[in-house]
């Protein structure tokens, strides 16, 4: 099939949507598919393009058998609410005329990942102009979680903004999103359920598996095998709370076996360095290298998976499933009534968000059970293995994706019972 994958995060950014997309490709293409991805420069989640790319001019880079072309943006220093939508809108507008050079390669389908919504009403017009069927893939909704964070604000906006969604999504082939929350919130966007598809994200399950004995980041940051070592990896952004993590380590600090690591980048990390400055029990790391990150994930007996009241309602952070395919639980700062709130306590527990003396309480309460952890651990590991691995997904996915160009609305093993 002839693909292109159309989003504002791709590799080589090593976490996040980039990651995901960036896999997705190189995977593709493997199975012998012609992908081509649409994208911008690297600058997650460090805010600032990486050194080597072009910050204002296209380019084009062949990698793994896909071929890439990247549209300048603009990228805000210090992102805020209307920097943000500025730096979304940017791309849309300079990434179109790459898009439309795409339309006259025909492709069978044009698949395009949200955030940023911005970008739906140009991969639409091409993909009715050219023939190509449609898929919209939601990783985050950003309307949404824009307006529950208070990066957004206004009731009449917000009503308008959601309702301009609504009919975008409603335009295309295939929605599909990582979660069953989010495909009901989905549902109730698009009116019916026959587009819809459950399209999780995956782990590398050989690259991240569980491990024993010495580790490499224990080693460089003198940590003993004694340690109970509590770690955070991943952005540090605004969704994530990052706050609690401060004031557990600081709840936490006369725990004479209890070290935080917080491994990371992002428009939070000077805050929340600032805040643990002093704490003898908390170390920081910048964000690995892929290739290190089953180690990395290794080096943890506990795994600290904070979000903001409301996030979790929106999103699944993709981080969670290397910390599943890593075999150790997780403490989560979730609602019940929310997909991560239901999940967790199968392979460790939640915590109210933003309440760090409950969040503090669950992780004395694992760190002191070795018994507990290695039983969430397990679990976390089988559901990984059953459910998480990249080919099982990207196999469903590409089968579906045959399916929708051989017989438009036809239901498969993809559609979601939700």
């Amino acid at each position: 099939m002839k693909i292109v994958l159309y989003a504002v995060n791709y590799a080589p950014e090593l976490i996040g949507i980039g990651k995901y997309v960036g896999e997705m490709a190189h995977w593709l293409a493997k199975e012998g598919h012609d992908v081509r991805v649409v994208t911008a420069p690297p600058y997650y989640p460090q805010w600032r393009v990486k050194t080597g790319y072009k910050k204002f001019g296209y380019s084009f880079e062949e990698t793994n058998g896909v071929k890439v072309w990247r549209a300048p943006l603009y990228v805000p220093a210090k992102p805020s609410g209307l920097k943000r939508l500025l730096h979304l809108a940017s791309f849309a507008v300079t990434s179109f005329p790459l898009l439309v050079r795409h339309g006259f390669w025909r492709p069978d389908v044009i698949w395009v990942s949200e955030p940023p919504l911005f970008c739906t009403p140009g991969a639409l017009i091409v993909s009715k102009l050219f023939g190509a069927r449609s898929w919209l893939h939601i990783q985050d909704y950003e309307v949404n979680a824009g307006f529950e964070l208070g990066l957004l604000k206004g009731k009449v906006t917000r009503s308008n903004v959601l309702k301009i969604e609504s009919w975008l999504m409603r335009q295309f082939d295939r929605v599909s999103s990582i979660s069953v929350q989010m495909l009901r919130s989905a549902a109730m966007k698009v009116g019916s359920r026959d587009r819809l598809r459950l399209f999780p994200n995956w782990v590398d399950t050989q690259q991240i598996a569980p491990r024993i004995g010495p580790n490499r980041y224990r080693t460089s940051l003198g940590l003993g095998l004694d340690k109970i070592v509590a770690l955070y990896s991943g952005n540090m952004g605004v969704k994530q709370g990052l706050d609690i993590l401060a004031d557990a380590a600081q709840i936490l600090q006369h725990q004479p076996n209890l070290e935080f690591v917080f491994c990371g980048n992002g428009a939070m990390r000077d805050d929340l360095v600032a805040r643990c400055k002093g704490f003898r029990n908390v170390r920081f790391l910048d964000l690995q290298p892929t290739e290190h990150l089953g180690a990395l994930l290794g080096m943890a007996d506990i795994h600290l998976l904070p979000q903001r009241l409301g996030a979790a309602d929106l999103m699944l952070p993709s981080k969670l499933t290397g910390m599943l395919a890593s075999g150790r639980p997780v403490i989560a700062t979730a609602s019940p009534d929310t997909d991560l709130g239901r999940m967790v306590p199968n392979y460790g527990l939640i915590s109210p968000p933003e309440d760090p003396v409950s969040f503090a309480k669950a992780i004395v309460l694992l760190a002191e059970q070795p018994e507990l952890r290695r039983q969430f651990g397990t679990a976390a590991r089988q559901f990984a293995e059953s459910n998480l691995s990249i080919d099982s997904v990207l196999r469903s996915f590409d089968r579906d994706v045959s399916q929708l160009l051989g017989a438009s609305g036809s239901k498969d093993s993809q559609t979601a019972e939700f």
